[in-house]
């Protein structure tokens, strides 16, 4: 999902690998695929944060920290970077040996605990003050399969953290033919499916966001992704 079912576009700044074509769901397992992916070329991601996550947890208390399909390790880098104990999952063994190496030349990699787990299967024991879920989507994950990790997310979460979930929510301005017929949640699809009990959570944050950025040509485009983030009761 994106790797650890990994990311189809997760780090917003690789628009290419993003938009190739994928098998159907079933074709393949989330390991095989991820793997061939992340062995197809050295370096796949930018290493910068995704800025969803940048925007919602920048200046917060820093404390544990859980990064769904951590992929080359970005976001965690950056998450220890601000204080965080981050344990960091990914179903790709490639990527998360990339991940390791990068957090060590960053200074960062003993806040940082690298974990293989297919989320479709398993997850870390928490709890964790942030768990963080950037742009969770996988060509080849089972429908409702996204959904499902999603709320079981939702128990690693410590009373009082928050879980916050950036989804993409169109196809960027310059794909005029779909390589695919994909569903892109809306914002009200993404929290319903939380299915969050009365009176535990708080939807702080529930937003679609337009952004400027450059097409593989280098043109002017933009691109539609959401967030959310949810807080459980203290």
């Amino acid at each position: 999902m994106t790797s650890a079912n990994q990311r189809d576009g997760r780090d917003q700044h690789n628009h290419e690998d993003s938009q190739r074509w994928r098998p159907s769901p079933g074709e393949q397992s989330a390991e095989r695929f991820w793997e061939d992916f992340y062995q197809e070329k050295d370096s796949v991601w930018s290493g910068k944060p995704n800025p969803l996550l940048v925007r919602e947890v920048e200046g917060v208390t820093p404390g544990t920290a859980l990064d769904l399909g951590c992929g080359e390790g970005g976001d965690a880098i950056w998450l220890a970077r601000q204080g965080w104990r981050v344990t960091a999952v990914d179903v790709s063994a490639t990527a998360l040996r990339r991940a390791e190496g990068h957090a060590a030349e960053a200074g960062v990699g003993d806040r940082i605990t690298w974990q293989r787990h297919d989320l479709a299967r398993s997850l870390p024991e928490g709890p964790f003050d942030l768990v963080s879920a950037q742009f969770l989507h996988s060509p080849v994950a089972e429908e409702g399969e996204r959904e499902d990790i999603l709320r079981r997310a939702l128990d690693s979460v410590a009373p009082g953290g928050v879980l916050v979930i950036g989804s993409h929510a169109a196809w960027p301005s310059w794909v005029d033919s779909p390589p695919q017929d994909v569903h892109f949640p809306t914002v009200e699809e993404v929290v319903g499916a939380l299915r969050l009990p009365e009176g535990q959570w708080a939807v702080e944050v529930a937003e679609t966001i337009e952004s400027e950025l450059t097409d593989p040509e280098g043109r002017p485009g933009r691109r539609h992704d959401s967030v959310v983030r949810v807080r459980r009761a203290g």
